[in-house]
């Protein structure tokens, strides 16, 4: 398994909005990673100023979100319905993006979904809970 740190995670990303930018070619995983980013213009201004935002901390206390972490969450979401895993999350997508008449906010309600389940198991100190996850969206609209 690929675990980068944080810093390697928000280069990835500074990486593929600067060769989209430029006109480069994408490989792999940049290429889900950039409809990702086309999707969140609000943190096009993060990633065009690298030298300001890679170091920059987003903690609870400050409120909003941390734009690393959201777009990381997103690439996650996008493996796990590409692979259906856990089994029953592509189905849950699809009954969610047909409540809400939008697939990107039904995005939205799985990464709120594995982000309580994450934030939940860490607390707890378990493994990550595949069941709380598909039950909280199960739960959704």
């Amino acid at each position: 398994m690929y675990a980068p740190t944080r810093d390697q995670a928000r280069q990835f990303f500074f990486d593929t909005w600067r060769k989209y930018r430029a006109g480069e070619a994408l490989a792999g995983l940049e290429t889900v990673a950039l409809e990702v980013l086309l999707a969140h213009a609000e943190y096009r201004p993060i990633l065009d100023d690298p030298d300001r935002y890679a170091g920059r901390d987003y903690t609870p206390e400050q409120g909003g979100i941390n734009p690393f972490l959201h777009l990381s969450l997103h690439l996650a979401i996008e493996e796990q319905l590409s692979i259906d895993q856990p089994p029953g999350i592509r189905a849950e997508y699809e009954r969610l993006g047909a409540a809400l008449g939008d697939v990107h906010d039904a995005k939205h309600v799985l990464l709120e979904c594995l982000g309580e389940m994450l934030w939940q198991t860490q607390r707890a100190g378990m493994a990550p809970d595949a069941n709380a996850y598909l039950e909280c969206a199960r739960r959704k609209p």
